[in-house]
Parts: C-alpha cells; sequence; structure tokens
C-alpha cells in the first residue's frame, strides 16, 4: 500500500434517516443507546463510552447516508489539502470540525475532529464467573440485571459495492484502513470481501471497522455496535423482543474477528448488530484469506436464508 493521506483513529458512528424520530428513539432505547440530544430534524444517540453520539437519525425519507471516522484536526488539515475539501464547523450537536467525502460509491464519508467528549456512564456490573480454569466468585451469586442492553460504542459498519479493489483501494489510501482478512469463492487472489481496520501503529485494535463486501450491488449490509460484555448481550434481547422487534441472527460466535453476535432489524428495515469480545489486531499484523465455504461461525444458527450481512 502507498502512504495514506491520513489514518484516521477510529470509526465514529453512522447516519441513517427517517420518517418518525419518535418511533427511532423507542426502538434505539430498547436496543441500549441513550438520547444525547434531538433537535426538530434530527435525533442524535450515544452509548456509556465518552462520544458524544453513537448513531443519528435525520428526518426524512428511509436512507443509510453514511459513516463517520475520527481523526485529529491535523488529519483533517492534510485530508482537506489533499482533497481539495473544507474543513466546516460542524453545527450540529457534539460540534467538532469536519471533512465531507464521497466514496467511489457515493456514499457519504466523513472526517471529524475535536467533538464534544462526554462523560462516560457507568456499566451495571455483575459478579465474577466461574470456569474450568478459575473460580473466583465465592458466596456472592450470580444475578444479572434485568434490561437493555448497555450499547458502548460504535464498532463497525458494512458496505456492500460493484466493486471491491476500487472500494478497498480508496479506504486504504484517503483513511489509512488496513485489510485483516480476505474471503474468497476459489481463487484467494479474487476476494470476495474484506475486513479493514484501522492503522493504530503498535496499539491493538478491532479485526475491523469495515467490512466491504462485492455483491452486484452498492447499500449497505449491517451497522454493529459493542455492548458491555456477553450476559448483557443475551439478557438485552428481552427487553427487543417483549416490543416486538424482529430478530434476524444469532446468538452465534464469528470466525473472523471472533465476535459474539446478535443480529436485528430496525424499524427502517436496516440490520444492526449487537457484539461483545472481538479480536484485536496491530498494524503489523498480516492479511489473511478465507474460503467463504470455511464458514461464518464457530458456533450458534447458520445465517438466515434471505441473510443481508
Amino acid at each position: 500500500m502507498s502512504n495514506p493521506i491520513i489514518k484516521v483513529s477510529d470509526i465514529a458512528f453512522p447516519r441513517f434517516q427517517g420518517p418518525d424520530l419518535d418511533v427511532m428513539e423507542a426502538y434505539l432505547t430498547n436496543f441500549g443507546m441513550i438520547r444525547s440530544a434531538r433537535t426538530d430534524d434530527a435525533l442524535y444517540m450515544r452509548g456509556t463510552d465518552a462520544d458524544h453520539h453513537v448513531h443519528v437519525t435525520h428526518l426524512g425519507e428511509v436512507a443509510f447516508i453514511g459513516l463517520t471516522f475520527n481523526a485529529t484536526r491535523a488529519d483533517l488539515e492534510t485530508l482537506s489539502q489533499a482533497t481539495g475539501t473544507p474543513i466546516e464547523s460542524c453545527t450540529e450537536p457534539g460540534g467538532g470540525l469536519i471533512v465531507r467525502l464521497t466514496d467511489p460509491d457515493g456514499n457519504r464519508i466523513e472526517v471529524i475532529a475535536d467533538a464534544e467528549r462526554l462523560t462516560p456512564l457507568e456499566i451495571r456490573s455483575h459478579a465474577a464467573y466461574n470456569n474450568g480454569q478459575s473460580r473466583p466468585r465465592a458466596v456472592e451469586l450470580q444475578r444479572i440485571a434485568a434490561g437493555p442492553s448497555q450499547v458502548k460504542r460504535f464498532g463497525h459498519g458494512v458496505i456492500k459495492t460493484t466493486s471491491l479493489a476500487r472500494l478497498a483501494d480508496w479506504y486504504s489510501n484517503t483513511l489509512g484502513l488496513l485489510g485483516s482478512d480476505d474471503m474468497y469463492v476459489e481463487d484467494p487472489e479474487q476476494p470476495i470481501g474484506r475486513f479493514m481496520r484501522c492503522d493504530r501503529g503498535d496499539i491493538p485494535t478491532d479485526h475491523h471497522s469495515l467490512l466491504i463486501l462485492e455483491t452486484g450491488e452498492t447499500r449497505l449490509g449491517h451497522c454493529a455496535w459493542e455492548v458491555a460484555d456477553f450476559d448483557d448481550l443475551m439478557a438485552g434481547r428481552e427487553p427487543l423482543l417483549a416490543t416486538g422487534a424482529r430478530h434476524y441472527w444469532g446468538v452465534g460466535r464469528h470466525i473472523l474477528g471472533g465476535q459474539i453476535f446478535d443480529y436485528w432489524k430496525d424499524p427502517l428495515g436496516f440490520t444492526l448488530e449487537h457484539w461483545t469480545d472481538t479480536d484485536l489486531l496491530v498494524a503489523s499484523t498480516p492479511l489473511n484469506k478465507h474460503s467463504i465455504f470455511a464458514g461464518i461461525n464457530q458456533w450458534g444458527p447458520n445465517p438466515p436464508a434471505d441473510l443481508d450481512f
């Protein structure tokens, strides 16, 4: 890979558009988010981490708008000069400075710096786990609190494209994303999917912040948020099911990335994921290649017949 323009530090949040902010707020609250801000035409939901928001819904016809990544102010200056795109002051809740780009498929890609940081919220704790190697919990009873999952942060997005090579090159050369794993059908040199992570040098980072799939169409696959832990993921299923939310796929553990996952459909029809316990890689970890026929899960149910991954 040639030297990228910048190296983003993380993925921040996705933007959606929908016709009813009340419906979205009710659903996302049950999904495990908390209202951070709301205007006449947009809803901003946060997690327990310090990010001002991890999900945005704008008022309008149903649409996926795009993804936002975090970087430094110096990165924004470099990106602005290299692309001829201005640095703007973000007038939305959370503020900050922002550069707005468009990827080769027309997705809005924003890079933001100096956004407001909030006080992290306390996560419900529970007793330590006893297992076959260690039994630290004695006398104390294990009791898991009821309620929605505790969304911590936005973890990754999946986008579908007609050209993996073109799109992956753009994210690599523009934002500095690194390839973690390729998926192929027959030829390892002709992948149909690439998991991509942020380049933080020797600092471990999520196995992927972005997955690009070549499917013959250009649209969103799904978006995924980290929750507190496995029990939190499981307990959070109950409030969603009780309100009629559509469960889509899970619970299981992926092979590539290693996450424990659970997928749902939101009121707009988009696929959202709860996950916990991802693999962490460093910049020097090489790109691996994986046959798609080797499987998706280490355990858990097979994908649905209409898999919209």
